[in-house]
């Protein structure tokens, strides 16, 4: 029992399941005893979301970093009352968190689970003692920190020089999950257009 909350045994066995996948993950990067190893997973909590909640709102100080194990999770701001989407996150994707040891900035946004989502969360404080016991993990992280803020601008780029048209499209060529994943409300905030505006652009380019 954590945070007051009994685990499913569904639950119990599908966060085993994921300890074993990243026990898997650490053998990959180097080679550590199993200790070594049952030690770096005390410090990693996997936390199950029902669609919906949030892991994160406006306000909050937060000096966690989450990584998307299955599901998806939105950001989005609250501007005069109206919600605006700016990323959507999904497998295999990491959220950092944007606060030091230095620095409890309350947030700007909002991080919200659009469908059942499963995460391993790490705080600052494990994460720091995690890259003191095995380095490699904190080269490996800052490599993949890199990589996306990489995609990041690149995504920003795109989304400043191109049209809706082109935006949608290069959706399907990147990212085509997010369509059958995300309600159209969402995704056309994410786009920048509104639902109206998504329906005729896709009702464009699937008849032609």
């Amino acid at each position: 029992m954590k945070n007051g909350k009994i685990k499913s045994s569904e639950e119990i066995a599908k966060h085993k399941a994921i300890r074993d996948e990243i026990k898997k993950c650490f053998n990959d990067l180097g080679s550590f005893g199993k200790d070594e190893i049952d030690a770096a997973l005390e410090l990693i909590e996997i936390k199950s979301l029902k669609k919906g909640g949030h892991l994160l709102r406006e306000g909050d100080v937060s000096a966690k970093t989450y990584s998307i194990i299955s599901g998806c999770v939105r950001q989005y701001y609250l501007v005069d009352g109206e919600e605006k989407t700016t990323f959507f996150y999904t497998e295999g994707q990491s959220i950092y968190s944007p606060n030091n040891n230095s620095e409890r900035i309350p947030a700007k946004y909002y991080l919200s689970c659009v469908e059942y989502t499963t995460l391993s969360v790490l705080t600052l404080e494990n994460q720091e003692e995690m890259y003191r016991r095995f380095p490699v993990l904190e080269s490996a992280s800052r490599a993949s920190l890199r990589e996306e803020l990489h995609n990041y601008q690149e995504m920003l780029a795109t989304y400043i020089t191109t049209s809706p048209k082109e935006r949608y499209l290069n959706l399907l060529k990147f990212r085509p999950e997010l369509v059958n994943r995300v309600p159209q409300y969402q995704l056309a905030s994410y786009l920048g257009v509104t639902p109206e505006t998504l329906s005729r652009i896709r009702r464009r380019v699937f008849v032609k």
